[in-house]
């Protein structure tokens, strides 16, 4: 990558400046997600906060452009480091007129990757805080963080008389306790399951790893939630959540954390994917761990890493770890979506009612989102639909095809829900 002119920065490692990541903003209002235009953007050193880098302002879609910033080699990414950093880290101030104040701290940038940095601002009438202050610490890769608590893969099913749960659904939500489980003082969010994922995603690995390891860290991922969520582990224990932030009984979240581009464009096409064993109906509560510092009975992160190296694929890596009869399963329902997945992809010549649905969910979306062109709602999927799916891609970090495809029907979904919610629940 070429190299970068960023006067007088001081940085808080040493960086190579041969080597960068870049940088993606969207800023978003927690009322309605409605886009924050004209935003300022200042982006500095986090080892020297009061020295900006430069200063960028969000369009009618609350993003800013993509920035190259200096990042520290690649390859120390690509193998287990206990003393080189291998990303550099960034603060993010933003200001809005009528939105609180918001400083993220630490957002991690790779080398030759994309990331992508949430800001979620609140309107001054909703709050009295001067600043909302968001820091990331380190990635679980780098810092020492409490081992997991070993557990049984399978969990035991009170037998009740009735059927709790039939099958496999894929939450809207997931409430995840900022902290142990005991901590009452912990904060509670609301997250999307998907971005949940994508965010624990973005703890646990790197991102400049082969996909075939992205792809089996996230199934096992997905399935670790599933498994709390279908077997409502916390709920029946008296907790008011789902899972929690804690590595020594969950997985590593982060409230406001940057995700990656490639993990974020794979979470969204393998999203409702989790693990099983023939005759068991939940999801396998699968263990991991990072495999040098901490060995366990699941899969090793860094082992995968280098199977990945080796051409395994995903699922190869996969039973590598669990076992031969360890199967990739899909969930049939999701919650919160407003029409099923028609089954094929949409594309210039479908027509008929699941091409009427995405019209208008698309100009209802567009009324947040002015860079989507109003379409006719026909029922016939033409050029201007397709350049309108075009364009929302590009706004949500998909492939830019202009086709509808099982990964770009269900974002839409999810946004289209968004904007017609009063306020997402944080």
């Amino acid at each position: 990558m070429s190299d970068f002119n960023l006067h007088a920065a001081q940085t808080p490692q040493p960086i190579d400046s041969q080597y960068a990541g870049a940088l993606k903003i969207s800023v978003v209002s927690v009322i309605g997600l409605i886009p924050v235009e004209n935003a300022t953007v200042v982006i500095s050193y986090t080892g020297d906060p009061d020295a900006p880098l430069m200063t960028l302002t969000t369009d009618s879609s609350g993003q800013t452009p993509i920035v190259e910033l200096p990042a520290p080699a690649l390859a120390l990414s690509l193998e287990p480091s206990p003393s080189e950093q291998p990303y550099s880290e960034y603060n993010i101030s933003v200001t809005a007129k009528g939105y609180e104040p918001v400083l993220v701290t630490g957002s991690e940038i790779l080398a030759d990757e994309l990331s992508l940095q949430p800001i979620r601002m609140n309107p001054l009438e909703m709050t009295e805080e001067e600043e909302k202050i968001v820091v990331i610490p380190a990635h679980t890769l780098f810092e020492e963080y409490p081992p997991k608590i070993p557990e049984d893969e399978i969990k035991p099913m009170a037998e009740t008389g009735e059927i709790v749960l039939s099958r496999v659904v894929i939450p809207e939500y997931i409430i995840v306790h900022d902290g142990v489980p005991s901590d009452s003082t912990a904060p509670n969010y609301w997250v999307r399951y998907k971005d949940y994922i994508k965010n624990v995603a973005s703890c646990e690995i790197y991102s400049t790893w082969p996909e075939s390891s992205l792809y089996a860290n996230i199934l096992a991922i997905l399935s670790f939630t599933l498994n709390r969520v279908y077997t409502e582990w916390y709920r029946n224990q008296g907790y008011d959540f789902t899972i929690t932030s804690s590595t020594a009984y969950d997985q590593k979240w982060v409230y406001g954390r940057n995700i990656y581009e490639n993990i974020d464009v794979l979470v969204d096409t393998i999203f409702a994917n989790y693990l099983s064993r023939p005759g068991v109906r939940q999801p396998i509560l699968t263990s991991y761990c990072d495999g040098q510092r901490v060995t366990c009975a699941g899969l090793s992160q860094w082992g995968s890493k280098y199977l990945g190296d080796e051409g395994y694929s995903a699922i190869e890596i996969i039973r590598y770890y669990f076992g031969n009869d360890m199967y990739i399963n899909t969930a049939e329902m999701i919650s919160g979506v407003p029409s099923s997945w028609p089954g094929y992809d949409l594309t210039i010549g479908s027509a008929g009612e699941k091409v009427l649905q995405l019209q208008n969910q698309l100009n209802r979306i567009a009324r947040n989102y002015p860079a989507i062109p109003a379409i006719a709602a026909d029922g016939i999927y033409g050029p201007a639909t397709a350049e309108a799916v075009r364009t929302f891609q590009g706004i949500f970090n998909l492939p830019q095809t202009g086709v509808t495809d099982y990964a770009t029907w269900f974002e839409i979904s999810d946004i289209y829900v968004g904007v017609t919610r009063i306020a997402e629940p944080d």
